[in-house]
């Protein structure tokens, strides 16, 4: 427990929800930083202004990146946290664990740092939270012997994380699993040694449901859909309709493209195939009566991101479909040619959507070798990255 009461803390302990301040009272039991932790924390809270710094860069050797360098500007006062470092742990696709491998990772962790974790962290990894300089290799080598590799910081690509995918969802129209473990093993030099701007990030969700939300937080989404019609079992359809569902104003009316008909005698459902968007609401309202097409692939998408340098941003759809099949070697060979462009024009901390955001997606789009597609605009005339020079119009 804290050494001094801690009254704004204990607040955030009332309420339905669990409190990170109950757990960190717990660890803080058995650990002096864990209890400093608590102290400083209700200091910044008093103060209101924190009281940590960065005071340089630490990390194990060969590696670049996987270590985020932590210190309180109040060292005297809480000697504990005055090295306060924070490791990241690379994660299995999809975060499936074996109740030993926890125990694995929660036993080398109380034995070198705080005890406390992030599971998981925004970027995908599992995260030790305060640890001093002094324990850095230590922690990592059992961790290398356990099996476990250190995940992405600072200017690098980050750890590729995933949706469940093909392990536990029906609707996912690609193996999001062995992709994210086939990009996590093929791009190891990106991983821990910091060569771009700034970071990159891939996650993967195997349909537009989008449950890792790659859309808006990475800058290559791997977002699954098929290119064919979506497969409708009329059987199934009439099943709902008897059921008491209104398959016309829950189904058809709310399609954002109108692209289902419903015949209400018949009770059919009808698809107009090249007006569909696949944006995943029918399969949603009516899993067994509707289902993905069977020409299944990926959307790749760019420039997700939040506020840095521009504000923050969605991703735009580069490649409309592409097939996600090993060895990925045309996903492969488009990551490394825009790579190359990002690290020769980006700027320190620009990451890859707001250099397209600087240059134009006109510019990236040649330089990168990918044709611009209807999908890449929003509306006619409100989208300010395609534009047709002069030699290229028919007249």
């Amino acid at each position: 427990m804290p050494d001094k009461k801690t009254p704004k803390l204990d607040e955030l302990e009332h309420g339905p929800w669990p409190s990170f301040v109950t757990e960190i009272k717990k660890a803080a039991i058995r650990n002096e930083s864990a209890k400093d932790l608590l102290n400083l924390l209700e200091r910044s809270y008093d103060d209101k202004r924190g009281h940590w710094k960065h005071g340089g860069i630490v990390g194990v050797r060969g590696y670049g990146g996987g270590v985020i360098g932590r210190y309180t500007d109040l060292p005297e006062e809480y000697p504990h946290v005055a090295e306060f470092h924070t490791m990241r742990i690379n994660a299995p696709s999809a975060w499936f664990y074996k109740t030993e491998t926890l125990r694995t990772l929660c036993d080398i962790w109380e034995k070198h740092g705080s005890g406390l974790t992030n599971v998981h962290g925004s970027t995908g990894d599992l995260i030790f939270l305060g640890m001093k300089t002094e324990e850095l290799q230590k922690t990592y080598d059992e961790l290398s012997d356990a099996g476990f590799d250190l995940g992405g910081s600072g200017s690098c690509l980050r750890s590729p994380s995933c949706c469940v995918g093909p392990a536990r969802c029906e609707s996912a129209c690609y193996d999001t699993l062995a992709l994210c473990y086939d990009l996590t093993n093929s791009y190891q030099d990106e991983l821990h040694r910091p060569m771009w701007p700034y970071k990159f990030k891939f996650k993967m969700s195997g349909c537009a449901n989008d449950c890792v939300a790659a859309i808006a937080r990475a800058d290559c989404s791997i977002i699954g859909t098929w290119r064919d019609s979506i497969q409708v079992d009329q059987d199934q359809v009439k099943a709902y309709a008897e059921s008491g569902l209104d398959i016309q104003g829950m189904v058809c009316d709310k399609c954002p493209t109108r692209a289902l008909k419903y015949d209400h005698e018949k009770k059919e459902l009808h698809v107009i195939a090249e007006d569909c968007s696949r944006c995943m609401h029918c399969i949603n309202v009516m899993p067994k009566a509707v289902r993905p097409g069977k020409e299944k692939g990926a959307t790749i998408l760019l420039g997700g991101k939040s506020t840095i340098v521009q504000s923050a941003f969605l991703s735009w759809v580069i490649v409309p479909f592409m097939k996600m099949e090993p060895p990925y070697t045309e996903f492969k060979e488009m990551v490394a040619r825009i790579w190359d462009w990002w690290d020769e024009n980006g700027k320190t901390r620009e990451r890859l959507g707001e250099l397209i955001y600087r240059l134009g997606m006109t510019k990236f789009l040649r330089e990168v070798g990918l044709p611009p597609v209807p999908q890449m605009v929003f509306r006619p005339r409100a989208n300010p990255y395609v534009f047709w020079p002069q030699d290229e119009i028919v007249k």
